[in-house]
């Protein structure tokens, strides 16, 4: 029997045009070959098949967590195949089913090899959540708004260093966070433009001007909006206030209670409803562990109570222990999203930002099977990568 070949019924199935009730589909070799009604898959489903009763639990897409820095005391800045696989295997049990490795500014020797052991891992076959490019969070930020990145290897935009990248790992670099009002910013975003990697802003110093200047160039996306970013003021809507105000850019959220206040989330919802709102983790090597010291990058990090601080200067945030299904059940549950909305957030609109919604990202016939069974309390059931059953995921 092919273990990628099975039915789920009387579910509740979440997709681009709404929720079918008592919903079904069938995956075939992995790829979603129906999506309807219980009533008509039952005509539909080969002999052989699994078939799944969902008894009302929802379907939905696998997430997509496009900033994320690693788990279970393992960091994308040094990896190492059994640390890939031990982050991706925790956040593959919280419900995500693609990521992107997201690194920390250090010097670029480091980088160097970071991208080198992500590209070799990404070239054979995957067991978990799929490692589907990498998010380059610095080292081209504003020594005014490090956040928990280490200001030592802060340096300005260099086109260059990601032309260098692109040539020797082709297509790796999904994303690149950096300050657009810093010397080089313009030429970096010209050529991220041309080569169709998201240009986003983040840990930046820039004004309202110095951002709505930016996204005429092609800069089109915000680093979890909020933090380590000028804020909103009535005469000085600083970078919080150009993202806020203009359509073209999508921006990610924290969606962990401690980043970010409900009422700030329910703001950025209210304007951001054209396929631009991204939950994102931000996730740290403390993630699925506890309270104690962790490391974030090559900085010192302490952990209590699911809140991740710099031991150096505790009052600065230093990343997450949050998961995706922690940060959708926010959504829903405490911002108020509804089950549609807060799915696009974690699934569609990431796949859109990082032009994978070709394949994934949403329950539609042709795509790939990155599924969720997911409970009406919001709990994780069951998680499927590319049709393949997740075994031993938790909530």
């Amino acid at each position: 029997m092919n273990d990628k070949n099975f039915s789920i019924v009387h579910a509740e199935v979440v997709t681009p045009k709404g929720i079918i009730h008592d919903g079904a589909v069938i995956v075939e070799d992995g790829v979603l070959a129906y999506v309807g009604s219980s009533a008509g898959a039952l005509a539909e489903i080969p002999a052989g098949f699994e078939t799944i009763d969902a008894k009302g639990s929802y379907v939905l897409p696998g997430f997509i967590d496009v900033h994320v820095h690693g788990a279970m005391l393992e960091d994308f800045s040094s990896p190492s195949k059994k640390g890939l696989d031990a982050i991706t295997k925790l956040h593959c049990s919280q419900g995500t089913t693609s990521m992107l490795a997201t690194t920390m500014t250090l010097p670029k020797p480091v980088l160097d090899g970071v991208l080198d052991e992500v590209y070799r891992y990404t070239q054979n076959d995957m067991p978990y959540a799929q490692l589907v490019g990498v998010h380059l969070e610095g080292p081209f930020i504003s020594p005014k708004w490090p956040g928990a990145q280490n200001p030592t290897h802060i340096v300005l935009p260099n086109r260059e260093w990601v032309e260098e990248w692109e040539e020797r790992f082709p297509g790796l670099i999904k994303q690149v966070t950096f300050a657009p009002e810093r010397e080089g910013s313009e030429e970096l975003i010209r050529y991220l433009r041309k080569k169709g990697i998201v240009a986003a802003a983040g840990h930046t110093d820039a004004t309202y001007e110095e951002i709505t200047e930016a996204a005429k160039l092609g800069l089109h996306h915000c680093v979890h909006c909020y933090n380590a970013m000028t804020p909103l003021h009535h005469r000085k809507p600083g970078t919080v206030g150009a993202i806020l105000s203009n359509p073209g850019i999508s921006a990610e959220i924290i969606a962990d209670g401690v980043h970010v206040h409900r009422a700030a989330i329910q703001l950025l919802a209210n304007v951001k409803t054209d396929h631009n709102l991204i939950l994102i983790t931000d996730a740290m090597s403390a993630a699925g562990l506890g309270n104690g010291d962790y490391m974030l990058g090559d900085l010192p990090v302490v952990v209590k109570d699911n809140v991740c601080t710099l031991k150096e200067n505790e009052g600065t945030l230093a990343g997450s222990t949050l998961t995706m299904i922690r940060g959708f059940r926010h959504l829903v549950k405490e911002v108020g999203l509804s089950i549609e909305r807060a799915s696009e957030a974690a699934s569609g609109n990431p796949a859109k930002l990082i032009r994978m919604d070709h394949v994934t990202g949403a329950v539609e016939t042709g795509k790939q099977a990155d599924l969720l069974l997911v409970d009406p309390e919001l709990e994780l059931e069951r998680v499927w990568v590319k049709g393949r059953l997740f075994q031993g995921q938790s909530n």
